[in-house]
């Protein structure tokens, strides 16, 4: 689907007749999201995100505007799913840089709520819980993570009333909760995988990226490269044991490089198969960064 990049305009006095001047809505109220989506007619997608946008974010946003009628983008940094000690103070904020990629990409309406619109009455009262599969991997390193990110993708879910929303599977747990959560709560609303994107040497695409040195940046490679290594040993029939081992000793001993988990699972998360399509995910902190890649695995038929 070809569109034109068109102007922003935050809403104010303005109403649904004006999505025919072709202007991106900027609405940082319900109300303002609840006029911008009354005038959106036919199949309307979201991606929602949490700002620092680049590349990967760019293929979500062209994936849903290719498939939607309309298309709507959600800023919003979720406190809720930032551990005590995590980044949630220096998290990168570069809104006018992420309205302006929005723009031309032709996005319909930018939701950027602040914490007030979305936490209302502060704490929220009632949460998500994800029960046994969010307690493994991401789960068990940052425990309430997926608390904090499934009880804010409903709530956005709920505001946008969208017909599809886009995740990238490089959170591929996060991506298969949110499918769980969506199906076992009869939420009417497709989910959507977009493949991972990559920099030309294989690490994936993360707004925290931008934490890293040069250096760091340089052993952060490390975890694309054991990915592949042990995607290969298992096309070549090696097993699921012998896979994941040659993926650990492709990490394990590189300078600067923790590694926190490097599981190999079924699509689903269960046990890895002892044949078929698997999933291998891993995590690790370089310097003070913690970054987490994946990729689709088969081990024969």
């Amino acid at each position: 689907m070809s569109v034109q990049p068109a102007p922003i305009m935050n809403l104010g006095s303005w109403s649904a007749a004006d999505h025919d001047a072709k202007f991106m809505i900027v609405a940082g109220g319900r109300g303002e999201l609840a006029a911008a989506r009354r005038g959106m007619t036919g199949r309307v997608g979201v991606v929602m995100t949490m700002g620092a946008l680049h590349a990967g974010h760019t293929a979500l946003i062209r994936e849903a505007r290719a498939a939607a009628d309309h298309l709507i983008v959600t800023i919003f940094v979720n406190p809720l799913q930032f551990g005590p000690s995590e980044d949630f103070g220096r998290y990168p904020r570069t809104l006018e840089a992420d309205l302006e990629l929005c723009r031309i990409e032709g996005v319909d309406a930018v939701f950027v709520p602040s914490r007030e619109e979305i936490y209302r009455d502060g704490e929220p009262r009632v949460r998500v819980a994800p029960g046994p599969l969010g307690t493994i991997l991401e789960g068990a390193s940052r425990p309430g993570h997926f608390d904090g990110v499934l009880t804010v993708v409903l709530k956005l879910l709920n505001l946008t009333r969208a017909d599809a929303a886009y995740f990238g599977e490089k959170d591929y747990q996060q991506l298969t909760l949110i499918r769980a959560m969506t199906r076992d709560l009869d939420v009417p609303v497709e989910i959507v995988g977009v493949p991972t994107v990559r920099e030309p040497d294989g690490l994936a695409l993360s707004s925290r990226n931008r934490y890293l040195s040069s250096a760091e940046r340089d052993h952060a490679i490390t975890l694309s490269q054991a990915l592949r290594a042990g995607a290969t040993a298992a096309a070549a029939g090696l097993g699921a044991d012998r896979s994941l081992s040659v993926a650990r000793s492709a990490i394990v001993g590189t300078p600067g490089v923790v590694l926190d988990y490097l599981e190999l699972t079924d699509p689903g998360l269960g046990p890895a198969p002892e044949r078929g399509p698997a999933r291998l995910l891993v995590a690790a902190r370089i310097g003070k960064t913690r970054l987490i890649d994946n990729v689709a695995v088969d081990l024969g038929s």
